[in-house]
């Protein structure tokens, strides 16, 4: 996992920067990241129903909470695991 990835997906939704955030949907080593991106940039082109462009942006949003806080913890580990070897 790339927390770049994350922190860019949260910057282009912020700026509406579509373009990019479906360049980013292209070239980002996650799947799932990629799926929720694509999912919610369909339903924001296609979709006239105001609830569900808004239930797939809280999707994304979810789940972009969700991998920066396994990335934080598993930093977090790897930390007090390196620290516990070199004592």
């Amino acid at each position: 996992m790339n927390k770049v990835d994350y922190d860019r997906a949260l910057y282009y939704t912020h700026r509406s920067e579509w373009d990019n955030l479906l360049i980013l949907m292209v070239r980002t080593k996650d799947n799932l990241l990629s799926k929720k991106i694509e999912h919610f940039l369909h339903a924001y082109n296609f979709s006239h129903d105001y609830d569900e462009i808004e239930s797939k942006l809280y999707t994304l949003f979810r789940y972009i909470e969700h991998a920066n806080f396994t990335i934080g913890l598993e930093e977090t580990i790897a930390s007090t695991e390196e620290h516990y070897i070199n004592m």
